[in-house]
């Protein structure tokens, strides 16, 4: 298994160097390969084609990330969660922005959602109520969050991490306590 590991690593390092010469669409598995004295069966071992190997470094590095973060984390601090995923973005969005134009089947954005849904469903879960969890909501909320992490770190005046979450953080709770002020105040109207 550590084998398999330095194999992947050396490989995403490779892509990585590339992404920063090349074009994604013009970069080749050959050249990954010839960039760290591989062979192209020992690529395909690994990694189904190019794309998996952009979404395998997004798993290994932002997810594990995440998963050693809730680990000293209290269970309820959701934002510290959201702005160490935000400060790893940032860290790294030379790769981030390049992986993100990526477009097309297997391409880094369905592979964020994938892993996005569940999570947002989940939060849903706990703030809405049950008929509020389908399908159009889940996927309306979780449109909401790529969109807006794409466009951040898609744009050249990137801002730092930090502004980034508390610009989302005033928005929720803004967006919230509106809520809640209209339906307190529809509710003493009846």
């Amino acid at each position: 298994m550590a084998d398999s590991n330095i194999t992947k690593r050396a490989l995403a390092a490779a892509l990585r160097e590339l992404m920063e010469e090349v074009p994604f669409d013009k970069i080749q598995i050959a050249q990954i390969c010839e960039r760290c004295d591989m062979n192209r069966k020992s690529f395909y071992y690994h990694f189904k084609d190019k794309y998996d190997l952009v979404n395998w470094i997004f798993d290994t590095e932002f997810i594990s990330l995440a998963v050693e973060s809730a680990k000293h984390l209290d269970s309820d601090d959701h934002w510290e969660l959201i702005e160490q995923g935000c400060e790893h973005f940032y860290a790294n969005r030379s790769f981030y922005r390049k992986a993100l134009l990526i477009k097309g089947q297997n391409s880094l954005s369905d592979h964020l959602r994938e892993y996005f849904f569940p999570l947002v469903k989940m939060r849903i879960a706990q703030f809405l109520s049950d008929d509020a969890d389908d399908e159009f909501t889940i996927n309306f909320f979780t449109d909401a969050v790529l969109c807006a992490i794409e466009r951040w770190l898609l744009d050249k005046q990137c801002m730092p991490p930090e502004e980034f979450v508390a610009k989302i953080k005033r928005i929720v709770r803004g967006g919230a306590e509106a809520i809640y002020r209209e339906m307190n105040s529809a509710g003493t109207k009846t």
